[in-house]
Parts: C-alpha cells; structure tokens; sequence
C-alpha cells in the first residue's frame, strides 16, 4: 500500500527535524541546559502571535522571538538573578504573553492546539522547504564549530588557553538552537519542542563511546520515533506529535532498562565464574621469597 503524499511529506519534515536536533541535544544535555530550551521554544509563542499580527510567514516571527529570546538570556546569565529563575520568568511569561495577544487578533481563525502541539500532517512543501533549509543550515553551523563547541562544553579553562572564547561558543549553540525551535513549532509544537532535544539525546548517552556516536545514534532514534509516531497516529488516530514523544520516551525507558539488565547480567556471570589466574602454573606470589 503506497503512503499518501501528505504521509510522506510529514516523515520528511519529522526527519529533518531530528537530523538538527541530535547534535543540538547532546550539547544540551552535556551543558544541562534542559531548561533553556524549554524556555526559547515557549517563547516562541509570542513569535506566533507577532507574525500573526504583521501578516508576515510564521516562521520569520518565531525565528525572530527565539533568537531575541537566546541572544537576551546569554547577555543576562551570571546577573543578579540565577539562571533557572531567569529562564522561568522569561519562558512562562512569553507563553503566557503569546497566548494572550493571539486572543486578541480579530479575522484570525487560529488553531491553538496545532501551534501548541503541532501539526506535522499538514506540512506543505513551502514547509518542507523552510524545514530542510533550517535543519542544514544548523548541521552546517554544528559541523563548521563542532571541536570548538564540544571544546568550550567539556572544559571552558582549556578552551580560552587554546584561544577559543566559551561565551562565543555559547552565542553560537543558542542561534542553532533558536533556529531548530523555529523549524519544529510545525512538527511537535512549541510544548513539546524540549522533548526531542533532549530525550533522544539522553536515551544514546549511555550507548555511546564518543561525542560523535551519541549525535549519530540520537539521530537514528529520532527519525525512527518520527516514523514510528506518524505510523502509530495514523492507525490510533492520535495526535501525532505527542505521539512522536511518546515513542521517543518509550525508547528512553526500554533502551535504559535494557542496558541495565545487560549490566546486572554482565556482573552476575562475573560472579559465577571462577578465576582461573591463581590456577595457572607458574603465576604463584613470589613477593616473599
């Protein structure tokens, strides 16, 4: 049985989403900046409603907020408030600010639910297009800074003695960051932006030996709940995006649970089979003769 196009466009923006997101999310988790991308993707509501209001593409005025929104908590950490309160203040005001001002624009039949969750099926090409061109201009902005990025993320100290300036690094990750918020406000929605930054990211942490596998596997695993989410909601007639999140947090706790039954395993047959070194000829202590 052929998929419908529509079917087909939305694995291609789910997709598209996750190549962007993977390297993103690594450096969120590593740097434990959970909450700052929960707070740049609530922002984004207010772009909602400002690109609503000025008759201009979604997408330009989400891109604008978010980068706004980065741009402005990268100036202001360290100040006199702690970045967890700054980020909260910041993060719910916007929402609330969005949602409010979008109640206010009259002729405007507006889809809440489909902003707020997202609305994957009905991704156009124009979409598609806005998609793709986002997701590689932020794998080409990651790629071109990655050593000096993961450099500035494991040890700041060692990145300034090597000439490379850590708030610089940062400026650059919250940009990629603004810019994947703003892509996938159509896949997911502005609540459920954070869950495939981080969740995808977290699963392939303990299944990765380098920086660069955990991106690489974090990819796989969110196009793969992409796909299966789209295929789920289709046939439970879901909404796909929370059902996206689903998969990817079902694959959180499989995956974790598997790898610690791996381990458990590993140490019980450690325990069961005897050490043959102190049998083997030859290898007794001689440290007393």
């Amino acid at each position: 049985m052929m998929l419908d196009d529509f079917i087909i466009r939305a694995a291609l923006a789910g997709i598209g989403v996750s190549l962007a997101a993977a390297p993103l999310g690594c450096f969120v988790v590593w740097r434990r900046m959970a909450y700052f991308g929960d707070a740049t993707a609530h922002a984004a509501m207010l772009g909602v409603a400002l690109s609503l209001a000025l008759s201009t593409p979604v997408f330009a005025g989400v891109l604008l907020v978010t980068l706004l929104m980065a741009v402005t908590v990268s100036l202001l950490s360290g100040r006199s408030y702690a970045m967890d309160t700054l980020l909260g203040v910041m993060a719910h005001s916007a929402l609330a600010i969005g949602l409010v001002a979008v109640s206010f624009l009259e002729g405007i039949r507006i889809d809440l639910m489909a902003y707020l969750f997202g609305d994957i099926l009905a991704v156009g090409k124009q979409d598609l297009a806005i998609i793709w061109g986002g997701a590689l201009l932020v794998l080409i902005m990651v790629g071109y800074r990655w050593s000096a990025l993961l450099l500035a993320t494991l040890n700041p100290d060692l990145a300034r003695a090597s000439g490379i300036s850590p708030q610089r690094e940062q400026l650059v990750l919250t940009l990629a960051l603004a810019i994947v918020v703003a892509v996938a406000i159509k896949v997911v929605g502005v609540l459920l932006i954070a869950a495939l930054l981080i969740i995808p990211a977290a699963t392939a942490r303990p299944f990765s030996q380098t920086p660069e596998a955990m991106a690489l596997i974090a990819a796989l695993i969110g196009i793969f709940a992409n796909i299966a989410g789209l295929a789920g909601s289709y046939h439970l007639d879901t909404p796909t995006g929370p059902t996206i999140v689903c998969v990817i947090a079902a694959l959180f706790v499989l995956l974790n649970l598997l790898k610690s039954l791996i381990q458990k395993t590993d140490a019980l047959l450690a325990r069961m089979i005897p050490s043959r070194t102190s049998e083997q000829p030859g290898l007794t202590d001689t440290s007393k003769d």
